[in-house]
Order: structure tokens, then sequence, then C-alpha cells
């Protein structure tokens, strides 16, 4: 019996395990390990999720708001040294277009005001709204007089250039945001960005950028210019192109009582228009101006004296288009009284001088406004300029998609020539074309290299030519050398006899 007792039981061989006598659950076996689908799911996911975000890392830099992020030539922004930084600024840092991109036209509001310790600090003597077409590169320019009258909520029938002032008379600091809401309810359109300056930072910004060249188109004597004390002064201009330090370009935007035609406010705009033209031409054309740690700086220096909603990464996109417009895609309206065709004189109630539309409601100005890309018969307002020297400031109105110049009897379909910029300065290749005009060499393209910079200018003899006279004239007149091949990757309009390239070792 005891032997029968010794003997190995089925149940000797089924591993063992200790009681866990505080388990309550006894009723429930152990069931098999099973593969988790779920969480085999999530995984996958989280992997294609992750792999597109090193893709886009690498591919898409952050937009930054740091001055130092910014290649100097390309104002691309700098890809970080690091894969966590670039996740980083993935997560963290927003990517995002200029308001009215996508509509093709970006809206900036210029206003321009005297500033403490002036008369009517907050009275905005300039106003005119910048309008920009990514799509085509054109720029239109609408100056709105100081003395439209415009209704002004909680002060009634006012002076547009008085919405400022109630602003800040309203919240310090607040004037430009009320002055830009009274211009869009006015004029029915949409401005996501302004920019408002005294008169010391107006100054101060082209005295930073070595001053500006202007053609003054009309000699004219301005004996009652504003000066201390309540005082007045005589202020000369003598027509021709001149080199205008802050306080002369002042002193020229602000003249509104010279004599020769220049002795209202709708001439002393079109004065305003040019001087803005001519900054934008002179930080556009050196790439030193444009270095986005020197308009940090820049801006920085002014601090009071400048207002402005724009953030540095989108003054970066606002330069980079800047680069690609030129000066004969340049639209400029003034609204003025001149032609009756927009305004009229008219009084407030209270007897208070202003200028109001000529049918009643501003619906012609508005269309002005809306369509001055594409409607031709505004052209008419614009500063008409004779050719002037070759470095000055040159503003051409062009029907859109127009490339080709109203030319002369010269070299016009003997030899064609074509000049490409290869640099990053604005406007330089219509600057040369304007050069060769002068000496009766008709350029018929202009246009930019495939690639930018090139550092050396040269001449090239792309087929025969009629005449090697011109080879010896472009080269006496720009001073660029005679080459043989053109730079890789370029190319060429297919009627070009004659191409030049102008490159960073150019000198104007």
């Amino acid at each position: 019996m005891l032997e029968e007792y010794n003997k190995p039981r089925k149940t000797d061989n089924i591993e063992k395990k200790p009681l866990n006598f505080l388990d309550t659950n006894t009723n429930n076996p152990e069931k098999p390990a099973k593969k988790n689908k779920k969480s085999f799911f999530i995984l996958a996911i989280f992997i294609i999720l992750f792999s597109i975000l090193i893709i886009r890392t690498f591919s898409s830099p952050a937009i930054s708001e740091n001055p130092y992020e910014y290649d100097p030539i390309t104002l691309e922004p700098n890809k970080p040294d690091n894969i966590l930084k670039r996740i980083t600024n993935f997560v963290f840092k927003r990517q995002t277009d200029l308001v009215g991109k996508k509509d093709d036209r970006i809206n900036i509001l210029l206003l321009g005001m005297g500033g403490p310790g002036h008369n009517g600090p907050y009275l905005t003597d300039t106003i005119i709204t910048v309008s920009i077409k990514p799509s085509t590169g054109h720029i239109a320019m609408i100056s709105i007089p100081r003395d439209l009258g415009v209704d002004i909520p909680d002060y009634g029938k006012q002076k547009i250039n008085h919405a400022n002032a109630y602003g800040e008379a309203k919240q310090e600091g607040a004037g430009a945001i009320y002055a830009t809401k009274v211009i869009e309810d006015t004029f029915d359109i949409t401005i996501p960005y302004y920019v408002r300056v005294d008169f010391q930072a107006f100054k101060e910004i082209i005295d930073n950028v070595g001053g500006v060249k202007i053609d003054v188109e009309t000699s004219f004597t301005d004996h009652e210019f504003p000066a201390p004390n309540d005082e007045y002064r005589s202020l000369t201009f003598v027509k021709g192109v001149q080199t205008m330090d802050g306080e002369r370009a002042l002193q020229y935007a602000r003249s509104r009582h010279g004599n020769n035609g220049e002795g209202s406010d709708f001439a002393r705009a079109k004065r305003q228009q040019k001087v803005i033209l001519a900054l934008k031409e002179k930080i556009l054309s050196f790439q030193t101006l444009s270095n986005p740690i020197r308009i940090s700086k820049i801006i920085k220096s002014l601090g009071n004296h400048i207002n402005t909603n724009i953030e540095f990464s989108s003054m970066i996109s606002l330069l980079k288009i800047g680069r690609s417009i030129d000066l004969k895609n340049i639209i400029t309206l003034v609204f003025d009284i001149q032609d009756n065709k927009f305004l009229e004189s008219s009084y407030t109630p209270e007897g208070a001088y202003i200028l109001s539309p000529v049918t009643g409601n501003f619906d012609a100005m508005k269309d002005a406004i809306k369509n001055i890309f594409d409607n031709n018969s505004i052209a008419d307002t614009t500063p008409s300029q004779d050719t002037p020297a070759p470095e000055s400031i040159n503003i051409i109105v062009e029907k859109e998609n127009t490339n080709i110049t109203e030319t002369k009897e010269s070299n016009q379909n003997k030899d064609a020539i074509e000049i490409q910029n290869g640099t990053w300065r604005a406007g330089l290749a219509s600057r040369v074309q304007n050069k060769l005009t002068d000496y009766d060499i008709i350029v018929e393209e202009i246009g930019n290299t495939q690639t930018r910079p090139i550092a050396e200018s040269g001449l090239y003899i792309i087929s025969n030519i009629s005449d090697t006279k011109i080879i010896e004239q472009i080269q006496t007149t720009l001073n660029i050398p005679l080459k043989k091949e053109i730079p890789e990757n370029e190319s060429i309009v297919s009627s070009t006899k004659i191409l030049i390239i102008l490159g960073e070792d150019f000198e104007e």
C-alpha cells in the first residue's frame, strides 16, 4: 500500500506555483498572450507621422523673428545645424504667408506725422496705400489727400488726417490702428498692415542708407515752410538730379506752398511718392542695406518714432517681393481736384474746408483703387518724368504684361539686345536699359539670370551681328568685358543676338 502511494502521479509533472492568499480571483485561469493589433496600428501611425515630420523639417525652414537666423543675401531662413533644433522649429514656429497673398493683393498703409514737438503732432500729412500684386510683380501707390472729408465714428465729418489723432486720444499707441479702420471703411478695402513714422524716423531712415537721389522735375521756392517758434522760412529746390539727406528729403516731401505748380497738397503727394520710391530703390539696390540684421538695428534705434504691426518675418517676405519689382512696374495714383474726376472743394457744416467726392459718394474712388492694376484710364494721374540721368529714380507706368519699351530708330530689329540682372540689386537691368537708350542703343528684353548672384559681368555675342561698332559702344558705355561662354544654366530669348549680364562687379 505504501508502494502504491509512492508511485508517480500525473499531477506530479505539473509545475506547481506558489499560492497567493491575497488573490481572491481563483476562478479565472490565465489566458495565453495574443498580439495586440491596436498597439501595432498606433505604432505604425506614429512611425509614418514621424517620417513626415523629419522630411518637412529638412525641406521647409521655419519662419523666424530673429534677424540673425536669415541669410543676408538670399533672405531665406537659415536651417538649424542639428536635428533637435529643426524639429523644435517645425513644432513651435509657425509658417505663415503674407495676409492678402492668396488673393494676389497685399495692402499696406503708410502714415507720416510730425510727432511730439511739432504742431498737430498726430495729424497725418502723408497717407499712402501701397498695394502689391505678387503674381505680376506690380506695385501701386495711392495717395489719399489729407483734407478729404470722411465720416469718423464719434466725430462726424472730419478731415481724414485727423483719424490718427483721434485714435491716439482714445488710447495711446492706437492711432494707426484707428486710422487704418477709418480708411478701410471709407474705401471698402482690407489693409492688414500699417507703418506709421514721424519726421524724426523719416530723416533717420534716409540718413541710415546714405541719402537718396531725387530727380527734381521743376525748380520751385517755398517762402512759407514751417520753422521753429511758429515762424516761416524760405526753401528753394533746383531742377535736376540731386542727392538728399534726411533733412532735405523731408523738406522736399513736406513743402506745400511752392511756386511753379508745386504749391498744393497734390503736388506734395507726388513728391512724397518720389521720395518713398527712391528710398525703396536705395534699400533694395544694395545688399548691405537690405541685410536683416541691419534692418532690425535701424528699427530698434528708431524706438517710438516708428509704429507698425508688421512682424520681422513679414518684413523679410516683403523685401523678397520688393527685390523682384521693377520700377517700370510701379503705378502711382494721386486723388486730386485738377481734372474734377474725383474730388472738389467743399465745407463741413461748421465751415471747415474739406475735399468731397464729385459724385457725392466714394464709389469712383473705390473703383479706382480696386481696379488700379487693370484699369489703364488712371494712368494720366501718375507723375510724368522725362528720361532722367541713369543713376536717378525713373518711374514709368506701362500696360500690364508689356515688356518692350517705346523705341526710336537705332539698332531696333537689327541686333536684338537682352540685359539680364545677375545681382540682387532691384531694377538694375532697367536702369542700364535707360542708360543705353540715351546712346541710341535699344534693348528689347530685360530680366534676371536664372542663378544669382553672378560675380562677373559679361558681354556675349550670340549670333552674327550687322554692326560690330555697337559692341564697342556697349563696352565703352558700360565698361563690361567681352566674353565667349554664357554662364551655365542661363537661357535667353530666341531672337537675342547680344546678351549683357550684369554681375556683382558692375558699377553704376
